[in-house]
């Protein structure tokens, strides 16, 4: 055995030695990194990998809603500071470039394509002339320029555009539509707050007379125009009505905090809005409910993206009914070459100069297992598909339009008939208390009219906020809420 086949053979066991080493270390640190499934079913499970899913998902930013807001809050600023943060925008504001992108790809099939190549090879090779093998060394030096142009596809590539196109637009309602919501979230949870704010401080009202109810019975009592039974139910109303003010400053607190998490704000974060008392509340209706639901049939932007979606599926099926035809493409390499041969010992050879082929293809696929027919159905199943969901949202929107008329109609009526409440409530309250000053009334009178007083200023509250959300329901559900999302180009 010669020297150079045993340094062949050791350098060959070197290279072995080498593969099964790197290759028990990938195993090992395979097994170190794999994950199992829980041992029993009786304990949860936890792993190391765990902990960096709570380290990657990091708390809720906050915001300094001081520059944000110059004294209370109004519902503009929210819904403004809601539609920079909120992740649904952002979610389809990216989805509506990724059309935009897509759409881009289609048109760049009208162009054609070209590439720089650059091919160098090498080879050494025996030949066998008459009954002796020769050795022939070759080397090859190519830089080409390759073209390639689609001259025909009878629509294809136009009906792929249309497509794209249809599918960016309605990508855009979709982001429309996505502030629409939001905007609606905020608005909703901006009038519950204002409703809890103010049934917190009709609450507390309603406490001050309680104890303006108990100090008079005390008095009396003092003076012997009262009994202790008096003073001791004029007492229990002062502590109900603490009671009730704890309450109300509880569902204010948790109205504050969904209003905060609408925004994408930690729920701690102190909010700052302005009295309902403020606001101008609507007294009647612009216009009827047919004429609403005419508009919201041709603005909302939800039917609208998917009537995109329809057209887009008109389109994709003329881009398949174009894979049932033939194609003609053009395409050709031009370049120059360098060459190198040589015949064993001979003298080497050197050859070069410029070099170019082109070729026109027609192809027709005659059979592919049914896969463009299939693809074809797929294509107006999609589209038969899409009307479905248009006629049942149109269905949808009717009714919802419907009801949501209907609620704001009923609220208009109760914020009236509250307003009379509150009158006569006051008025009964107001003449119970005299009453029972002159002696003629009992203290349970004078705790029954106070109650109902704070009955009625609750309703009256709730009245009032109860027809701005209820507008605002209208609003929604017509798609009117987009005067200011539409103007936005941005998350």
């Amino acid at each position: 055995m010669g020297k150079g086949a045993r340094q062949g053979r050791r350098a060959l066991r070197v290279v072995l030695t080498a593969m099964v080493g790197s290759a028990v270390c990938c195993v090992a640190t395979v097994s170190a990194m794999a994950q199992s499934a829980p041992a029993t079913p009786q304990s949860a499970w936890h792993d190391r990998m765990e902990a960096k899913l709570h380290t990657a998902a990091g708390p809720v930013a906050a915001v300094d809603l001081h520059a944000a807001c110059a004294e209370a809050c109004t519902l503009p600023e929210l819904i403004n500071l809601a539609e920079e943060r909120n992740p649904e925008t952002r979610l389809a504001w990216d989805e509506a470039r990724a059309s935009a992108a897509k759409l881009g790809i289609a048109r760049s099939e009208w162009y054609p394509t070209l590439a720089a190549l650059a091919v160098a090879s090498t080879a050494r090779v025996r030949v066998l002339l008459n009954s002796q093998f020769y050795r022939q060394t070759y080397g090859n030096f190519a830089p080409e320029l390759h073209a390639e142009y689609l001259i025909l596809d009878f629509g294809g590539r136009e009906e792929a555009i249309n497509e794209a196109k249809w599918n960016l637009l309605a990508a855009d309602l979709n982001f429309n539509d996505a502030h629409r919501r939001v905007i609606f979230r905020v608005m909703q949870a901006y009038y519950r707050l204002l409703n809890a704010s103010s049934l917190r401080a009709a609450a507390e009202v309603s406490l001050k007379n309680a104890q303006a109810d108990e100090a008079d019975a005390s008095a009396r009592l003092e003076h012997g125009l009262a009994t202790k039974p008096d003073q001791l139910e004029a007492q229990a109303a002062r502590a109900q009505a603490e009671y009730d003010v704890q309450a109300a400053v509880g569902r204010e607190a948790i109205a504050r905090g969904a209003l905060a998490t609408a925004m994408e704000l930690p729920p701690e974060t102190a909010l700052r809005v302005a009295d309902v008392d403020t606001l101008a509340v609507p007294t009647k209706l612009a216009e009827t409910v047919r004429e609403e639901t005419e508009r919201a049939l041709g603005e909302r932007p939800d039917l609208k993206a998917l009537l995109a979606r329809m057209k887009a599926a008109d389109a994709a099926i003329g881009r398949e009914r174009s894979t049932l035809l033939p194609t003609l493409r053009l395409s050709g390499d031009a370049g120059e070459t360098r060459q190198y041969g040589q015949q064993d010992m001979l003298p080497p050879a050197y050859a070069g100069g410029e070099t170019w082929d082109a070729a026109l293809e027609l192809r027709w696929t005659l059979f592919d297992g049914g896969r463009r027919e299939h693809e074809l159905a797929e294509a107006r199943a999609d589209k038969a598909a899409t009307e479905a969901r248009v006629d049942a949202l149109r269905d949808r929107i009717s009714d919802d339009v419907w009801n949501a008329y209907a609620d704001a109609e009923t609220a208009l009526r109760q914020r009236a008939a509250a307003g009379a409440l509150v009158t006569a409530s006051d008025e009964s309250y107001a003449a119970a208390r005299e009453s029972y000053n002159d002696g003629v009334r009992n203290i349970l009178d004078v705790i029954a009219a106070q109650k109902a007083l704070a009955q009625a200023e609750a309703e009256d509250v709730t009245a009032r906020t109860q027809v701005l959300l209820q507008v605002a329901n209208l609003a929604f559900q017509t798609g009117d809420l987009m005067a200011a999302a539409n103007a936005r180009t941005t998350p």
